[in-house]
């Protein structure tokens, strides 16, 4: 397309073209066979939301660091990783919807529900951002963390008997692979720069650390879907592998903590989250919930 300006592409008379505000795209589920396996649909509605969740929770944290990064070239890549976890996000919270049979659509799933009906991880949710208390170091811990878990988890996604769930991994492992190599250069980095970005990095792995465990606790929806979730237990010797060469190439030692205590047993899987979780909502929710039903 050709403009005159950058903002002849945003006029009214160019609608088709509003590729910036998330409109546009072509579907990259298009022509899929959409029919959902033979399992119960509560619980594969519900696995769609826990993937949904940790990949919207986590970019909605990400997005926290556009214009705050060290350098400009590190907001565009956190921008464009959050970028990858939102479209990740709305795949999976579409389908969780359709599976559903109730109505709600991505945007209604994301924005009209409460913080017990989130279904993320712990790790994704945690405040490290470029706010008070935050720290780029501890990002990058999280994100190296989390995104060596998920990559393990979609590659073998891809074999799902859901059709759907399998096209979504097929096409995220190639995102994830990024997101990780991004995370791992950066622990590379840090580790190896000054005594005090060493420090730093130190103590973001620390902090991460006590979140890893819930990563690997396989869950009773996911027992209840064989053939089509992936038991998260089973790729711990693989992420434990992975993790391990990056703290060896870094001269880092793998930090020894006690996993976050649970709530009666329960923890982000069923609902029940961090301190931080019920902020981070009410910033991401605010203004679909301000003005309900709004277009734009």
């Amino acid at each position: 397309m050709s403009f005159d300006n950058a903002y002849d592409a945003i006029t009214a008379d160019n609608d088709e073209h509003h590729w910036a505000f998330g409109t546009g795209f072509d579907d990259p589920l298009a022509g899929l066979d959409r029919t959902a396996p033979d399992v119960p649909k509560d619980d594969l509605s519900t696995y769609c939301l826990m993937l949904g969740d940790d990949a919207l929770i986590l970019s909605q944290r990400l997005a926290e660091w556009c214009s705050r990064a060290p350098e400009l070239e590190e907001d565009v890549a956190l921008a464009n990783i959050a970028l990858d976890l939102l479209g990740q996000a709305r795949l999976l919270l579409t389908r969780a919807g359709e599976v559903e049979g109730a109505g709600r659509d991505e945007d209604a799933l994301a924005y009209l529900r409460d913080e017990h009906e989130f279904r993320n991880v712990h790790l994704a949710e945690v405040d490290c951002g470029p706010g008070p208390g935050g720290d780029f170091a501890t990002t990058i811990a999280r994100l190296l963390v989390f995104s060596t878990w998920r990559l393990a988890v979609f590659e073998r996604l891809t074999s799902s008997a859901d059709p759907v769930l399998a096209a979504i991994a097929e096409k995220g492992v190639k995102e994830l692979a990024y997101h990780r190599d991004h995370a791992a250069q950066w622990t590379l980095r840090l580790a190896g720069g000054t005594e005090y970005s060493r420090t730093r990095m130190v103590a973001g792995l620390d902090r991460v650390w006590p979140l890893v465990a819930e990563l690997f606790a396989t869950h009773e929806v996911e027992r209840r879907l064989p053939g089509v979730a992936v038991d998260p237990a089973g790729v711990r010797p693989e992420v434990d592998d992975v993790l391990g060469q990056v703290l060896t190439a870094a001269s880092l030692e793998t930090p020894v903590t006690e996993p976050m205590s649970r709530v009666g047993g329960r923890a982000g899987r069923d609902g029940v989250h961090t301190e931080a979780m019920g902020f981070l909502l009410a910033e991401m929710q605010h203004l679909a919930r301000s003005l309900p039903g709004a277009k734009w």
